[in-house]
């Protein structure tokens, strides 16, 4: 079949589109809630196409699709198929990633704010977060906003040259500056840790505060750190709720017929099954989740590996196309669960 009509005759359903080149190699894996609308767009409309998705578009002979029930299926067999095939065009239209952690470090007798390319045994770090230069950003502003970017002499009770422009508070001179760092560096792990974000709403008030005294510069620098700091506090939840490690039952609507039934723990789909309103399947489906959440121990760190995967998870389960219960164990195969969830 030639490719425009198989472009043609694709269906109108999630799924995973998979392009190849003459030589049967796939080049490019992409996902789709509509898959012949996804695919269409490559071939019309292409004006405002970037040079690399033209060059994709050139190379292209043939195209193959596997169908999904649902669009977070095709957004999970899309990551998968992307990490063991590893496609050129995938590589090449993606941001490089460069994975990095916020690690809580002792630096001349106080502690810091580090980033490091992996975790560091027996410090406190937070991640791992994508994009490198994002992070820099975020612990920068937070250094600036609170004045604790301290480059300590190593002259005793001799000031820093940032006290001199006001980037320090004087930690280097010691006495109350010190317990006032040490007052922030307390409040900045809480905020990455979820037990207290008051000091957002401080950033947001000094914001508001310069926005006032016309002071738009300040403002605007503010107002993009605390953009930067709430995305990666975002992140931050994502890992805390995948290492968590749940049981999670999941159900997605697929019409007034039929639904789709997940069984969820940690970055994991254990188990997914469609099923067919007109019956009751409530016994099964509490017998599934007896057997997959028993058997099944993901591991409760998250790498940079998994971290695709806990995103998509996340964002899924905080949407609105499904309903979700967290199942404690004293409750798995007890089918007034799953009663409760349909």
């Amino acid at each position: 079949m030639d490719l425009k009509d198989k472009v043609k005759n694709l269906p109108s359903s999630p799924g995973v589109y998979l392009m190849k080149d003459r030589h049967h190699t796939i080049i490019y894996v992409g996902k789709a809630k509509n898959l012949k609308k996804r695919v269409q767009s490559y071939f019309y409309h292409s004006k405002g196409h970037s040079p690399k998705i033209k060059k994709l578009i050139n190379t292209i002979h043939d195209i193959d699709i596997i169908n999904t029930d649902t669009e977070f299926e095709a957004f999970m067999l899309e990551c998968r198929l992307i990490k063991e095939i590893k496609p050129y065009f995938n590589r090449k239209m993606k941001n490089p990633k460069s994975y990095t952690y916020i690690t809580v470090i002792m630096n001349n007798g106080l502690r810091t704010l580090a980033l490091t390319d992996t975790p560091i045994d027996g410090n406190l770090h937070f991640g791992p977060f994508v994009n490198k230069y994002t992070v820099e950003k975020a612990i920068e502003g937070i250094k600036d906003i609170f004045k604790i970017n301290c480059c300590k002499s190593s002259n005793k009770n001799t000031p820093c040259l940032n006290y001199a422009i006001g980037l320090c508070i004087g930690v280097c001179l010691g006495g109350p500056a010190l317990n006032e760092y040490n007052r922030i560096m307390e409040r900045i792990i809480a905020m990455f840790e979820g037990t207290d974000t008051s000091i957002l709403e401080e950033i947001e008030q000094k914001m508001q505060t310069a926005a006032q005294q016309c002071d738009f510069e300040t403002a605007a620098k503010i107002r993009d750190n605390l953009e930067v700091l709430n995305f990666l506090l975002y992140k931050e939840r994502v890992i805390e709720f995948t290492e968590a490690n749940q049981n999670i039952a999941v159900i997605e609507d697929l019409d007034e017929t039929a639904f789709k039934f997940f069984l969820i723990k940690g970055n994991k789909v254990l188990f997914s099954k469609k099923y067919r309103r007109e019956q009751d399947h409530s016994s099964e489906m509490a017998a599934q989740m007896t057997h997959w959440f028993k058997n099944n121990e993901p591991d409760l760190q998250v790498t940079r590996d998994d971290l695709d995967e806990a995103q998509i998870i996340y964002s899924y389960l905080k949407s609105s196309q499904c309903q979700s219960i967290i199942i404690p164990e004293d409750q798995l195969g007890q089918s007034r669960v799953i009663i409760e969830l349909l």
